[in-house]
């Protein structure tokens, strides 16, 4: 007889020790001629125990620890790159908009659909949302604290499961489990380090558990440093030269008058200057525009990869009142103190109003001028006062209490509480508006009457404008903008399941049931300055809010032949928050057919329901100052240009938003159907095809599109009566009067009801094991996502966007994969692993750049039963970002799905006191 291990896809500590108990009680022997038994497990996806093979009704991926280790997932961001199913642009290290908005954060973005719509669990239960919403916008979950290092595995479901988990999982669940038990105290120490220099880093990791007497436990510490990859240590980015379209110099020292056209410094001018920016200023030219006093390597001031220290901890503690009660406590703590730098500070003058075009009138001069200029890190007094520095902590609490009762003990229950909170001290490096135009233009005299522009007497030769600061004067005008932010998550929570709860002839039915109830609340608590015009470019929103929930559902599921299964679940939850409530039923229904032992057709369908996001209801008003492109005057002024060369691209523009309390809930509807083939232990295979559709969808207003919409509304290209036509160009503003009436000041956004998502295509994935007697066993593992298609449709009756198209303003790809081979003998394991990423629009958006690969390698040996070295080269051919000839925007690349860290190095010890071996 052989008995298959099977892999305990969890929701949660307690609902796996419930489902290994019964395992344990019921689980009968299964005679064929390979005389195979298999243990009960719990599915991602189902709460209910049962004896079947671990594939269900809808496909579930895991990644083991091994696997993190082979593949050379040095992170969790690391490991849900790689997952296919995870297609949606992710926040780089190096993200500007991370920068402004969540400093360090990073998410996953399951079918493309937002990160808001996949549900990240820690040992089955929910974790607190990053404090800050993302990219001002919405709430969602930072994985890029949790502690790949203490990892046992992570499953992903994709696909709809709103009716097992409630809200969030619409697109999907990722679950990382952490190491559930330990029979010793095992050390891992890690040193990494690049080629090309920088970027270094070190953890450490520690597990222990045991048992004495009633009482039983496992404790888990990492300790995480991280040092700043800067950009000005790589080539493809440390300067303005690098540009594939536009390699002028960036303007450090700009002077230029109401036209537009740059007021020559004079070359004595800047020679003065040329200290600056590590000696590299010098008097530049703009072709069409004229001179100034520019560097090519300022640009490259900013990290790729952030400064960050981190503590990782968790304890997950049982105590046994009796063979049928268990008391729990988990536990689990982080810190992190990140220190990224995304560019030098600067300045334009701004009024009183948080006005930014930038101009005054000179009394000096007769003019109306506009004075620019960038901080160099001498000014600065070191690069280090420029850092955005976030010091975060979060920690889980989850009390409760779980075992079985009634006849035979065939009923288990779990009943727990759940606290989860993030705490949040972000200090984002700002310049003092006020301050900084009394120091360059001395104080204001005024409204110029003919103009309209403040006056001020600033000097004929601007010599202030030019005038390096000592540290200082900088100090007397720059200043952190401190903000608090904290988010909350309470929910208590009882299950009930019971694997034979009757028999049909087939088998037994399975049942679960659960009842939930719970508060969630977040707090931006802003810098009360950033919500006035004080400091330069910014005027934020403040945020604050909380909502009641409570839902109660379950699950069935019936052998309704010796072949074939059916489950179901269904649940109805309910929402109350600023004086609204409103509640929802959704369901989901699986068949699993097997016409044979080695195969299995499967399929499901589920509808979701989905709550609007905290902070898109209570957003207060506030002002973001992104940059836009204004197509219409590209169009009109410079149509022979291009986008990214046209001098209205790129500009900087205020974006007005607000929050909606009048959101409506969204809803879904999810289906995947597909085929499972194992014709033996060695070899399995499956494809299956997936559809989720999502109507009233909640998005901010993309500022990009409302442009581009403005544009082709006001040029005929679209019906200007269309609803998106008006809509559009009521949102954009304009100056109307003046010499530079038409000219873009900023966009009105808002988040709303979209109507309809809808995104569809195949899942491949496949596994093969070749043991031989002589030179050891081989695994080859292959998973393949292809997008069929994925459109959007903003306003019933506007044409539907084709998400996927180059020319759609969206950055996703077709298709993703993922291969890798592995080869063991004796002691040594080695592996090489590759990671297909389909092709990308450019960025004029009028083709596609080339797919690529990104191959890692990795050897483990075993030096003694509890002693192991482990080698990873991450990116092994050093390859760097795909080439694209019209990224004309730093870096010059898509930092959404490529870096230019480069090949790197990893080395592991693994040691091992008592207990097993590894």
């Amino acid at each position: 007889m052989r008995r298959i291990k099977s892999i305990i896809w969890s929701l949660g500590a307690g609902t796996s020790l419930i489902a290994l108990t019964a395992a344990a009680q019921t689980a009968p022997a299964q005679s064929s001629e390979a005389a195979t038994t298999v243990d009960e497990i719990v599915v991602l996806g189902s709460r209910i125990p049962r004896q079947i093979d671990t594939e269900g009704p809808a496909p579930v991926t895991t990644i083991t620890a091994d696997d993190i280790l082979r593949n050379g997932y040095q992170s969790v961001p690391d490991l849900l790159r790689a997952v296919t199913q995870n297609g949606g642009e992710t926040q780089s290290q190096q993200s500007f908009s991370g920068a402004s908005f969540t400093p360090g954060a990073q998410q996953v973005d399951l079918r493309g659909l937002g990160p808001n719509h996949t549900l990240v669990l820690v040992n089955g239960r929910r974790i607190a949302d990053f404090p800050l919403p993302f990219q001002g916008q919405s709430n969602f979950t930072d994985v890029s604290n949790l502690p790949v290092g203490l990892i046992e595995r992570v499953e992903v479901l994709s696909g709809s499961a709103s009716a097992v988990y409630g809200s969030d999982a619409i697109a999907g669940v990722v679950n990382f489990v952490l190491k559930p038990s330990a029979d010793g105290i095992r050390f891992d120490f890690r040193q990494g380090l690049t080629e090309d220099g920088g970027g270094d880093s070190q953890r450490f990791t520690v597990t222990a558990g045991g048992n004495r007497g009633g009482f039983h436990g496992v404790v888990g510490v990492e300790l995480l440093r991280q040092k700043p990859l800067w950009a000005y240590d790589r080539e493809i980015q440390d300067s303005t030269k690098d540009s594939p379209t536009n390699t002028t110099a960036r303007r450090a020292y700009l002077r230029f008058d109401e036209n537009d056209d740059y007021l020559d410094p004079g070359a004595a001018t800047c020679a003065g200057l040329a200290a600056q920016n590590g000696g590299t200023t010098y008097y530049a030219n703009r072709p069409r525009y004229g001179y100034f006093c520019g560097s090519d390597e300022s640009i490259g001031y900013g990290t790729i990869l952030s400064d960050r220290k981190g503590l990782n901890s968790y304890a997950s503690i049982g105590y046994t009142l009796s063979d049928r009660t268990e008391l729990f406590l988990d536990l689990q703590y982080s810190h992190s103190d990140l220190k990224l730098f995304s560019d030098v500070q600067s300045w334009l003058y701004q009024d009183e109003n948080g006005s930014e075009d930038g101009l005054f009138f000179n009394v000096d001069t007769g003019m109306v001028e506009g004075w620019q200029r960038q901080f160099s890190p001498e000014e600065m007094g070191g690069l280090s006062k420029g850092f955005t520095r976030n010091r975060s902590d979060s920690f889980t609490i989850t009390p409760g209490v779980k075992g079985t009762f009634g006849d035979a003990d065939q009923w288990g229950y779990e009943v727990a509480f759940n606290h989860a909170e993030y705490r949040s001290k972000v200090r984002f490096p700002q310049i003092i508006a006020s301050a900084a135009n009394n120091f360059f233009l001395g104080p204001k005299l005024g409204v110029d009457p003919d103009s309209g522009y403040a006056m001020f007497a600033a000097g004929v030769n601007a010599a202030r404008l030019y005038k390096p600061l000592t540290p200082a004067e900088y100090d007397q005008i720059a200043q952190d903008a401190v903000y608090n932010p904290r988010s909350r998550s309470d929910n208590l929570s009882a299950t009930i399941t019971n694997s034979a709860l009757f028999e049909l002839p087939a088998g037994p039915v399975g049942f679960a049931g659960v009842i939930e109830a719970g508060n969630q609340s977040y707090n931006l608590k802003p810098d009360p300055l950033a919500l006035t015009p004080y400091y330069y470019g910014l005027v934020d929103s403040d945020g604050k809010g909380d909502r009641d929930h409570w839902g109660v559902g379950y699950e069935v599921r019936a052998p309704l032949l010796s072949n074939l299964e059916f489950s179901t679940a269904g649940r109805y939850d309910h929402y109350e928050f600023a004086g609204n409530g409103f509640g929802k039923f959704t369901y989901n229904a699986g068949l699993e057919y097997r016409p044979i032992n080695s195969l299995m057709f499967r399929a499901a369908y589920g509808t979701g329901f989905r709550a609007p996001d905290l902070h898109y209801v209570f957003s207060g008003p506030g002002n973001t100052h992104p940059s836009g492109t204004d197509y219409y005057r590209c169009a009109t002024e410079e149509p022979d240009e291009d986008i990214g060369d046209c001098s209205y691209s790129d500009e900087g523009i205020v974006a007005h938003r607000n929050g909606n309390r009048d959101l409506q809930p969204e809803t879904s509807k999810s289906f995947n159907g597909g085929v499972v083939w194992q014709p033996t232990r060695n070899l399995s295979l499956s494809l299956d095809y997936f559809r989720v559709e999502l109507t009233d969808q909640v998005r901010d207003m993309s500022i990009d599109t409302i442009l581009r919409d403005e544009a082709d509304c006001r040029l005929g290209a679209a019906d200007p009566t269309s609803p998106t036509c008006v809509d559009a160009v009521a949102r954009v503003e304009r100056q109307t009067t003046g010499p530079l009436a038409g000219s873009l000041i900023g966009v009105f956004t808002n988040p709303i009801n979209i109507a309809q998502e809808t995104t569809s295509g195949f899942d491949v994935a496949a596994r093969l094991r070749v043991p031989t007697e002589r030179v050891g066993e081989f695994n080859l593992s292959l998973a393949y996502t292809y997008v069929d298609d994925h459109t959007f449709q903003q306003y019933p009756g506007d044409p539907t966007i084709d998400k996927l198209a180059f020319d759609s303003g969206y950055y996703i790809p077709r298709d993703k994969g993922t291969a890798s081979i592995s080869w063991a003998f004796d002691k040594l394991t080695t592996t090489l692993q590759g990671q297909y990423l389909g092709k990308l629009p450019n960025y004029d958006e009028d083709a596609y750049i080339s797919d690529s690969w990104m191959f890692n390698a990795s050897a483990q040996y075993d030096l003694t039963d509890h002693v192991r070295l482990s080698m990873t080269v991450n990116n092994l051919f050093d390859e760097g970002p795909v080439k694209d000839p019209t990224y004309s925007a730093y870096p010059y690349y898509d930092i959404s799905w490529f870096d230019s860290v480069g090949r790197s190095y990893y080395f592991q010890l693994t040691y091992k006191f008592g207990g097993a071996g590894l």
